[in-house]
């Protein structure tokens, strides 16, 4: 019924005592099941569309999904390599178009995306798709619902040529 994502820091290093931790519902339709109906406009859509997405991620076996947080900033999904412990990759979920017209407000994405090497990193919107760049970085917006469906498209691809 739940799952329990770990912290790392802004290099993705897995701290020393687990002190916090998130835990997400492994189906979105549990929050209307145990609370009430949301709009897409009510407050707590973006924990929903982030639920939704992370329920996605969980049919995929031996992903080390964490999130990163840090003083100053966090970043919602964080894929870990783990035999080099580095992350591969980082993952905004937003609820909200207002990233996309302005990139350089992520700055807790653009912080993590420096520390680590990487030059570019997902975001999702509400409807907004394309690539946005800030500085050296370059952000590739896509709808959250498209970014869902990938997710369950390339799993199912990938579970059907092992079976």
């Amino acid at each position: 019924m739940i799952k329990v994502i770990h912290k790392v820091d802004i290099t993705a290093k897995r701290l020393r005592r687990i002190t916090s931790f998130k835990v997400y519902l492994t189906n979105p339709s549990l929050r209307t099941a145990l609370f009430s109906p949301i709009k897409g406009t009510d407050d707590e859509m973006g924990n929903m569309v982030e639920t939704a997405i992370l329920s996605q991620w969980m049919h995929r076996d031996y992903l080390d999904l964490t999130y990163a947080r840090w003083k100053d900033g966090e970043v919602d999904l964080v894929l870990i390599d783990d035999k080099k412990f580095k992350p591969i990759w980082g993952v905004e979920i937003k609820w909200s178009n207002r990233y996309f017209e302005k990139p350089q407000e992520l700055s807790s994405l653009i912080q993590f995306c420096k520390t680590n090497g990487f030059t570019s990193s997902l975001v999702t919107s509400i409807d907004k798709q394309g690539t946005k760049k800030t500085g050296e970085l370059s952000f590739t917006f896509l709808p959250a619902s498209v970014y869902a469906y990938n997710i369950g498209e390339n799993t199912l691809r990938m579970k059907s040529t092992l079976y």
